[in-house]
């Protein structure tokens, strides 16, 4: 039976929607029904233009500013969404940053730093938006953007690479607590996305090129492929998975590690 995947007057939480991934979530979710707290934190005119498309797409969205890693700017974002929401039906995670070097080199503050907005963070908004959707009991849905890295680990990303492990298992934990509530907890893991993050990919056709044979695809992924599943995953048609990892890559794990 084919299932129209539909989201409409539901409400959806994305972090780091002002650009790439987060974005065209955003835009996905929107035009499939639901209306968008978009959350940033140093982009101010790329979250405005997001919230914009999303409205010419007739939802409702707002912009919310906020380091996610910070306890207190996550509970002041919340307090944003609530007014203009009262409700949350999805979270989406997607904020994150990943900075290079080698453990015998790199300083604690950069290990640190990666891992408070890519596993600190979601830890906190999901603690947040489970509150809530536990006390509507209407059930809900959480999506945790990690990455292939969550399992293909490559040298000079230690503080990457483990925060995106953790969030595998703090996705797997949230899942078998929140069940019971009819939350769904689920992980996308993007291959290489052409995103303003993968400026390597998008500046250097030679890089690219090569990358893309490594693909069983052939090809690099848009946001909007990360985009489709999340729409699944948020919609009816995903009730039934929870605590699972789904890659969306082209096929790169089929043949991870590269001859």
């Amino acid at each position: 039976m084919f299932v129209e995947l539909r989201i409409d007057g539901k409400v959806a939480l994305i972090t780091g929607a002002d650009s790439g991934i987060g974005r065209g979530i955003a835009l996905g979710l929107a035009k499939a029904g639901a209306d968008i707290t978009v959350c940033y934190y140093t982009d101010r005119e790329g979250a405005e233009q997001t919230a914009a498309a999303c409205r010419e797409l007739g939802r409702t969205a707002i912009v919310a500013q906020g380091d996610v890693g910070n306890e207190q700017a996550v509970r002041a974002i919340f307090r944003q969404h609530d007014q203009a929401f009262d409700r949350i039906d999805i979270l989406v995670n997607n904020a994150g940053i990943g900075l290079g070097g080698n453990i015998v080199d790199q300083p604690l503050s950069e290990f640190e730093r990666v891992i408070r907005t890519n596993l600190f963070g979601p830890f906190l908004f999901m603690q947040q938006a489970a509150r809530r959707m536990i006390a509507r009991n209407e059930g809900g849905r959480i999506i945790n953007i990690t990455s292939v890295h969550e399992e293909a680990c490559t040298a000079g990303a230690s503080g990457y690479n483990a925060s995106k492990g953790g969030l595998r298992n703090l996705n797997r934990t949230a899942a078998a607590e929140l069940g019971q509530f009819g939350i769904t907890v689920n992980v996308i893991a993007p291959g290489m996305i052409l995103t303003p993050m993968n400026f390597r990919a998008t500046s250097d056709p030679a890089y690219l090129e090569d990358a893309e044979r490594q693909i069983v695809m052939g090809r690099a992924g848009l946001p909007e492929d990360i985009a489709n599943m999340a729409l699944f995953l948020a919609s009816d048609a995903a009730s039934y998975c929870t605590g699972q990892t789904h890659y969306v890559d082209g096929g790169w794990m089929l043949t991870w590690p590269p001859v």
